[in-house]
């Protein structure tokens, strides 16, 4: 191993477990040795072991009430420039799921007053996955956010499109969308009305302008964003820092059988597992109408994961129709439900002897780290955009894919997740951790 000074030069707090993993899969892109942590204190020695370039610490605070996601972020900033992070980078959904009270506004507000800045940019894109801003508007596939079908988000339905009013919307400071034309500017937001603090909003459809965006604003000492950034970001940050890049093998696991655990709704899931489903994979649905009556329970799904031969999928993803049925019964009592449940099928899978476990769904992923006690993480070769192969630490010999609900192609459990094409030598791939 090189024995360079460690020089930790990015900082990620993440607002969820899936956002963190897609973080650090674009920070392991560009070569930066990657650390991915659940929580501001989970384990420091790993910092220390891995002589990190990027850490990414993932917070659960998406969706608490706003106060404890600013204590949380705070948190998790000072534990970051305890340990040396040149700068710090807020990530959040790339469709900027959020509701009018918070969380991404008053979490921005703390961290640009925790490091004395004026200033800093919201840039949720990630072109890659069909996530762009033009004149302020955040599009999803080329419509425009309040079109798409984050309108009909169960937690955070998102019925407006211009960034700088969703964000005032629940910020104390006033925010700017950028044209094209200032960009080209020597300085973009010498324009903007403010005497005090502010956030703008840079045009963000293609590489290009994200490259541009890190070159403009690359010296600040927070950033706000996707994940996409990120990856202009780290390279910039590696090209400037000299960073070499480093080799490591990943754990040889073989052609393993597959744990896969569903739980979230989103219209990309749905495909997802409508196409495993159409494969003839194993798979067995979990209704919360029927737990919650005694009809189905937990320990017929667990029979279901030890008798598995093969990859199996345990899934509660449902159409719109059928999660407004569910809800009914109330929408925090069947979300813990699931949460706990999918949680605890992850560890019985552990203990029968799956070694790879594919979780859908950013809450549900959560729920399962939880449950399995990990909370360091590896970060390897990426089984789709923004989704990570992980390796825990103190596990090596398990594998981890966690997928937020939207991410990934409609085969996205048939396809991406080969084993030979994660399981290579890292030097023979994409440099990084």
């Amino acid at each position: 191993m090189n024995q360079r000074k460690r020089q930790l030069l990015i900082g990620c707090i993440a607002d969820d477990f899936t956002g963190g993993s897609d973080a650090a899969s674009f920070l392991r892109k560009v070569g930066l040795r990657t650390l991915l942590l659940d929580g501001a204190t989970a384990d420091a020695m790993a910092v220390e072991d891995l002589r990190p370039e990027a850490v990414v610490v993932a917070l659960k605070s998406r969706s608490v009430p706003a106060e404890q996601a600013v204590a949380q972020s705070l948190e998790a900033a000072a534990w970051l420039l305890r340990h040396g992070a040149r700068q710090l980078y807020f990530k959040y959904c790339s469709t900027f799921d959020s509701t009018p009270a918070g969380n991404i506004g008053p979490v921005t507000d703390a961290l640009l007053e925790l490091t004395g800045s004026r200033y800093t940019v919201l840039c949720p894109s990630l072109p890659i996955n069909g996530r762009t801003v033009r004149d302020g508007i955040l599009y999803v596939n080329g419509v425009p956010l309040a079109e798409s079908s984050m309108r009909h988000h169960p937690l955070n339905p998102m019925t407006k499109s211009a960034l700088a009013e969703l964000m005032e919307s629940q910020s104390r400071y006033p925010c700017f969308p950028l044209t094209r034309q200032q960009m080209q500017s020597r300085d973009p937001v010498v324009r903007c009305p403010s005497q005090g603090r502010f956030t703008v909003v840079p045009p963000y459809a293609d590489d290009e302008e994200g490259r541009q965006i890190a070159e403009k604003f690359g010296d600040l000492p927070l950033l706000t964003g996707g994940s996409g950034l990120l990856e202009h970001l780290g390279r910039r940050a590696r090209k400037r820092a000299a960073v070499p890049p480093e080799e490591k093998s990943a754990p040889a696991q073989g052609d393993l059988p597959r744990l896969l655990l569903s739980g979230s709704c989103s219209e990309m899931t749905q495909k997802q597992v409508c196409a495993y489903l159409q494969s003839g994979g194993a798979a067995l649905r979990i209704e919360p109408d029927k737990l919650l009556s005694g009809e189905q329970t937990e320990e017929m799904l667990c029979r279901a994961v030890g008798a598995a031969q093969a990859d199996i999928l345990l899934y509660s993803t449902a159409p719109p129709s059928q999660v407004d049925r569910y809800q009914r019964a109330g929408a925090e009592r069947v979300s813990a439900l699931l949460e706990g449940l999918m949680g605890r099928l992850a560890v019985h899978g552990r203990v029968r002897g799956f070694r790879r476990i594919v979780v859908a769904g950013g809450e549900t992923s959560g729920a399962v780290v939880q449950a399995l006690g990990l909370r360091a993480y590896r970060v390897g070769k990426d089984a789709a955009p923004g989704v990570p192969e992980l390796w825990p630490i103190h596990q090596p010999d398990l594998g981890l894919v966690l997928k937020s609900g939207n991410f990934g192609d409609e085969n996205f459990f048939l396809t991406a997740l080969k084993p030979p094409s994660i399981y290579q030598k890292e030097s023979e791939a994409e440099p990084g951790l």
